[in-house]
């Protein structure tokens, strides 16, 4: 990782979909308005073989090419954590966020039930401010 950026560090949950698409643009706005670096977190529970939320090489080398790209101090995170919120939430508390943004998924109360939610417990869980985003919407 590189030196602490001046503005701190954006802390991003992203997998390689629409949801963790437009949390990286929305990251990725801020970090640049706020002279900040942007850590990106993509985990998985243990099922990565099967969890299509858990980025590929070349999902990686294309999240890395555009993190590059975009001139910020960054970093990639990647785990198996079968705690997916709680990866996130550490490499928040580890790096003293500013900013923690999550894209947002529509999901039924049943699978809310069964499932529990990676968005809300990081929303209730973070240190910092959280930004919940949804597809479809652009950063200012």
């Amino acid at each position: 990782m590189s030196e602490n950026p001046a503005g701190g560090w954006v802390v991003v949950a992203w997998a390689p979909d629409v949801y963790g698409s437009v949390a990286l643009d929305w990251a990725l706005a801020d970090a640049e308005r706020s002279d900040r670096g942007v850590v990106v977190v993509n985990a998985s529970r243990g099922d990565a073989l099967v969890d299509d939320r858990y980025a590929l090489d070349d999902q990686l080398g294309e999240l890395e090419r555009r993190l590059a790209e975009s001139g910020r101090p960054h970093e990639v995170r990647q785990s198996i954590d079968p705690d997916v919120a709680g990866a996130v939430l550490d490499a928040a508390e580890q790096l003293d966020a500013r900013l923690v943004v999550v894209g947002l998924r529509r999901r039924t109360p049943v699978g809310k039930l069964l499932m529990g939610s990676v968005a809300q417990r990081i929303l209730l869980g973070a240190s910092c401010p959280v930004l919940a985003v949804k597809p479809g919407s652009v950063p200012e």
